[in-house]
C-alpha cells in the first residue's frame, strides 16, 4: 500500500491491531475520540474509519461488517484510498469554477458546461502558465503542431471556448486575450 493517513474514530480495537502490525504495513494512522471530531473535516489528506456514519463528516469509511480478515480489511482501506485519490485528482478549482476532468465539465453555482478534451487542456495550460501564452506555444504544447504553417486552429478554439463560457456563465473575462497571447488571471 502507498503511504496514506488513516484516522480511526472511536474504534480502539482496530487501532490496537494496526499498532501490532505497523511494521508490516505502509500506513500512517491515528486514533481520535469524540472531543477531536470537530477537527476531522479540516484533514483533507486522510480517510476516517468509523463504525457508523457521522452526518457532515467528509472522507469517512463506514465499516461494520465484522469479523473480517486483516487482509480483507487492508484491501478495503487501500481501495478507498485509491478512490479518494482518483476523485481528488479529477477536480481542479480555477478561480470560482470547478473543472472536473473525468466528466469534462466546468461548473459554477449549479450551472454546468460540457467541454472537449482540447478545451480542458487549453484551460489547464493557460491557468498553470505564469504569463500570457502566445498562439505558437499553444499550438505546440496543447495541439502538438510542430510546423510553422499558418493555422488559425488555436484562435478558433479559444474564440469558441470563450463564447461557450460567456453563454453559460455570462463571464467574458475568464480567458483574456492580449497582445502577448491568452491568459487566465488567477484570483487572489
Amino acid at each position: 500500500m502507498d503511504n496514506h493517513n488513516l484516522v480511526i474514530y472511536e474504534f480502539e480495537e482496530l487501532y490496537k491491531i494496526l499498532v501490532e502490525i505497523k511494521k508490516d504495513i505502509n500506513l500512517d494512522f491515528e486514533f481520535v475520540n469524540k472531543q477531536q471530531l470537530s477537527d476531522l473535516n479540516s484533514k483533507s489528506n486522510c480517510l476516517i474509519f468509523t463504525l457508523k456514519e457521522i452526518p457532515g463528516l467528509n472522507n469517512q469509511i463506514v465499516f461494520n461488517n465484522f469479523p473480517i480478515s486483516i487482509f480483507k480489511l487492508l484491501e478495503k482501506i487501500n481501495i478507498e484510498f485509491i478512490k479518494k485519490n482518483f476523485h481528488d485528482q479529477s477536480d481542479i478549482t480555477i478561480n470560482n469554477y470547478n473543472l472536473n476532468l473525468n466528466s469534462r465539465e466546468m461548473c459554477l453555482r449549479g450551472k454546468k458546461l460540457k467541454l472537449t478534451e482540447k478545451e480542458i487542456s487549453s484551460i489547464i495550460y493557460l491557468f498553470k502558465s505564469t504569463s500570457s501564452v502566445n498562439i505558437q506555444e499553444l499550438q505546440t504544447k496543447v495541439w502538438g503542431y510542430q510546423s510553422q504553417l499558418e493555422t488559425h486552429t488555436v484562435e478558433t478554439h479559444i474564440y469558441r471556448l470563450r463564447k461557450k463560457i460567456l453563454k453559460t456563465f455570462n463571464d467574458d473575462n475568464f480567458i483574456i486575450s492580449g497582445k502577448n497571447g491568452y491568459e487566465i488571471k488567477k484570483k487572489k
